[in-house]
């Protein structure tokens, strides 16, 4: 996240010897992405953060692929991922590729005796249904429906509950997670026309700084395994931190359409990007304002890219028969565009309250088992006219 944030307590210059006030120090921490070259925080431990007391041999987390080379529209009804106690259980991949993997995940409890950290992917969480509270390391971050979770690779986080009905929808990166770079400065900071500002993202803060020993078992996945380490001391243990990397919030709610005398183009929604894919917000505007205006998109072929939606309330207009939860796939090399009759009924409007969340790939996605389970077989065909059926 390209602007500075500090936490607790931290010493006047960075690598130096800082004191703890009953004698004894706290140890550094350098804690940064894409080598020495990316984002990267300070931390501060009162223990070290390397004590290890047991390492187990790991259980394969991979998503089982059924259709290796897709070229197919699928529609997945993401509901129908079955409940599941445990967080890392719940979570089901449904799209993957080398360098993103989609997941759902409905998970009824709190994590209550183990912390987790992804040190592969950045994770980015969209909260469709259920509140909570993110504890990391580095603070921790009040949720609610309608929030992405920006969580960096790396970062050891418990996510707390407040319900049992919680429906997730999760992005797995194995490229850094950014916002997009046409809306930054050369500084960094985001512009006047950007959909949103700093203000609008929520900051880590409630430090929590555990001095304790014991064993602490942190589940870490990595290269697609899921490995039990049980540490010494309490993984929050930090009294202060500073610097650029570190998780935060962002509400779809909060975020500003961009709109236009015509039909505007989906880059226009995007929220966050990374080198391999784009993650867009479509959320209720206004619409076009020309009086000739056609509101609903024009029919566009899917060329380079593979476009995800994950439907999230409201009516979304250039579909027809879509709810809160669905999936649709849209894969690159056949055109798409609205439903039959979905142009038609457009026609006058003046405002939508769609509300989706997209994922357009510029690599081709495999559908996994998990996926063809949720599959309704005939979203392929669904832009026939009735009588073509």
């Amino acid at each position: 996240m390209p602007y500075y944030h500090q936490l607790g307590k931290i010493p006047h210059k960075r690598h130096t010897a800082f004191q703890k006030p009953d004698g004894g120090y706290y140890y550094e921490e350098l804690f940064g992405t894409v080598g020495f070259d990316g984002m990267s925080s300070l931390l501060y431990h009162v223990h070290r953060p390397t004590m290890v007391k047991g390492v187990n041999e790991g259980i394969s987390v991979a998503p089982e692929v059924a259709i290796e080379k897709n070229m197919k529209a699928y529609r997945l009804h993401g509901f129908d991922v079955a409940p599941a106690n445990d967080y890392l259980e719940s979570r089901t991949p449904v799209l993957v590729n080398h360098d993103v993997q989609i997941t759902l995940a409905a998970p009824r409890f709190s994590m209550s005796d183990y912390f987790y950290k992804n040190a592969d992917a950045d994770e980015m969480i969209f909260i469709h249904r259920g509140t909570g509270k993110l504890r990391t390391m580095l603070g921790n971050i009040d949720f609610k429906e309608g929030d992405y979770l920006l969580i960096p690779r790396g970062v050891i986080y418990n996510l707390q509950f407040d319900q049992e009905e919680n429906r997730l929808f999760i992005v797995e990166s194995y490229h850094p997670l950014y916002t997009p770079k046409r809306y930054r400065n050369w500084f960094g900071q985001l512009l006047e026309h950007a959909p949103y500002c700093e203000r609008d993202l929520r900051r880590p803060s409630e430090l929590e700084t555990h001095d304790e020993k014991g064993d602490f078992l942190i589940r870490i996945k990595k290269e697609g395994m899921l490995y039990d380490y049980v540490y010494a001391a309490h993984p929050f243990d930090v009294v202060g931190w500073d610097g650029y990397n570190f998780p935060y919030a962002f509400s779809i709610h909060d975020f500003e359409p961009i709109t236009g005398r015509v039909h505007q183009p989906p880059p226009v929604h995007q929220t966050f990007e990374t080198n391999a894919f784009v993650v867009c917000s479509f959320c209720p505007r206004l619409y076009d304002y020309h009086p000739q205006a056609v509101p609903a998109p024009y029919n566009h072929s899917n060329i380079d890219s593979d476009e995800v939606l994950y439907y999230v309330d409201g009516d979304f207009m250039s579909r027809n028969d879509i709810g809160p939860g669905h999936i649709s796939l849209h894969p690159a090399g056949i055109p798409h565009g609205p439903h039959p009759g979905a142009m038609e009924r457009s026609l006058g409007k003046k405002e939508t309250n769609e509300l989706a969340v997209m994922v357009d790939t510029f690599k081709p996605l495999k559908v996994t088992k998990a996926a063809l389970a949720l599959d309704d077989g005939k979203y392929f065909r669904s832009w026939l006219e009735a009588e073509d059926r």
